[in-house]
């Protein structure tokens, strides 16, 4: 039968998870890592504290790891690999309303990629275009979908021209109708 893993918290550590917990910064698991030391200190077994906290056993007995292996220090989430993210800045955000807002009362619209390619060259920030556009849609821009034709810029004179010019080609002079075109 495995050995039940156990925390005994002396007197100053004791004090440890309680101001710990208090500080508002934790993230979510951070959080149930040192609520877990927390009940088990109070003598509660692994499968209860993962009932306590809806959790799997098995992230109940790495806490106990971590905490073994560095203490109250070792509980936060380690950072994330990568280069971090170079935030779009107020000023950023300000060039980017004022570009939309020339932009909407001259008729030009933008797609998301376009406005990221903009902001590349412009302002020197790199974002994805999903992420741009959740920042657009928090800031009160609302996007529609743009037009996959456009008819709308036709201009009629000309499309009559193309129609007359059409008849004109057609074989035997036969008006084009519904019935007769096969």
């Amino acid at each position: 039968m495995p050995r039940s893993l156990r925390v005994a918290l002396t007197d100053g550590q004791q004090r440890e998870p309680h101001a710990f917990l208090a500080r508002r910064d934790l993230t979510a698991y951070t959080r149930q890592r040192a609520e877990c030391i927390r009940f088990l200190d109070r003598g509660r077994t692994v499968s209860e504290v993962a009932d306590l906290l809806e959790c799997h056993p098995v992230t109940v007995r790495a806490a106990v790891h971590r905490f073994a292996d560095g203490g109250i220090e070792a509980l936060p989430d380690a950072p994330r690999p990568g280069r971090p993210a170079k935030p779009l800045g107020p000023d950023d955000r300000s060039a980017l309303a004022e570009l939309l807002d020339v932009s909407a009362e001259a008729g030009i619209t933008w797609s998301a990629p376009a406005l990221r390619d903009w902001l590349r060259v412009e302002r020197g920030v790199e974002i994805s275009a999903d992420w741009l556009s959740e920042l657009l849609h928090r800031d009160g821009f609302r996007g529609k979908r743009t037009r996959d034709s456009v008819r709308h810029k036709a201009n009629p004179v000309l499309q009559q021209a193309a129609r007359a010019h059409l008849e004109d080609l057609r074989p035997c002079g036969r008006p084009h109708t519904p019935e007769n075109a096969t």
